[in-house]
């Protein structure tokens, strides 16, 4: 019978020199500079979508930015869902209606979004 050999160690593993590729983010990239003003028709669709909600009180602005999103999720995505690969410019419009906030997302119609998470 022959003496088992005494295993050598594994070589060491290099150590990398740059970080992971990341592929996204949850949030916009970056606000666009300073707030801007909701336009009407955006406005208007976010007063429509409270209502369709059955929110009955009257939705006051905490604030309006352009946002530049990394994709079609506009900084809010659903389990599951597949969204558009590309930079959406929009804004972000959050409203508070009887003390609780709304925070609502465009991209680059006048279609709102409402962010839940």
């Amino acid at each position: 019978m022959t003496e088992p050999t005494p295993l050598e160690p594994a070589p060491a593993q290099p150590t990398p020199t740059r970080t992971p590729f990341e592929t996204t983010t949850r949030g916009p990239i970056a606000p666009t500079g300073e707030p801007v003003a909701v336009p009407p028709a955006r406005w208007d669709a976010i007063v429509a979508d409270l209502a369709e909600r059955g929110v009955t009180g009257a939705p006051e602005l905490v604030s309006a930015h352009a946002v530049t999103w990394n994709n079609g999720a506009l900084g809010c995505p659903s389990p599951g869902v597949s969204y558009t690969q590309a930079i959406v410019d929009g804004m972000r419009v959050v409203v508070t209606v009887d003390g609780t906030t709304y925070d609502y997302r465009f991209g680059t119609t006048d279609t709102p979004k409402l962010c839940t998470r």
